[in-house]
């Protein structure tokens, strides 16, 4: 079954580290998705740039709505994604537990819905 792990962390935190600590968090990731990719449960992710750089669109009664920023204003922030292949959710939250963020937030497992195949009358 395919699980998704959200990886949340105050980007205050983030900002406050050195260079040195930044890259060595970065590269306990690389190594986090390796270990995971040689056990066959990594499908897939990436890390996301800073919500500065959001921009959010809203369609409301067919107008749509540009605003600058990210959707929501809260204490942390989505950082980025890892798709994971588990048994079930035991075994998808003990893969989550490694990601190394986890220590400096939060990281949000959820089962992946899958979309119905195409209704083959609908055009």
């Amino acid at each position: 079954m395919k699980y998704v792990a959200l990886v949340y962390y105050e980007e205050s935190v983030i900002n406050a580290m050195t260079q040195q600590q930044w890259h060595d968090l970065n590269q306990e990731c690389v190594r986090c998705v390796e270990k995971l990719t040689a056990q066959g449960h990594y499908l897939g992710g990436q890390a996301l740039q800073p919500t500065a750089s959001a921009t959010s669109i809203r369609v409301r009664e067919g107008e749509t709505i540009i605003l600058d920023g990210p959707f929501a204003e809260t204490k942390e922030q989505l950082a980025g994604f890892y798709l994971l292949e588990a048994r079930d959710l035991n075994e998808a939250l003990q893969l989550a537990s490694h990601i190394p963020p986890a220590r400096l937030g939060s990281v949000e497992v959820r089962p992946v819905r899958e979309l119905p195949p195409k209704d083959p009358e609908a055009e």
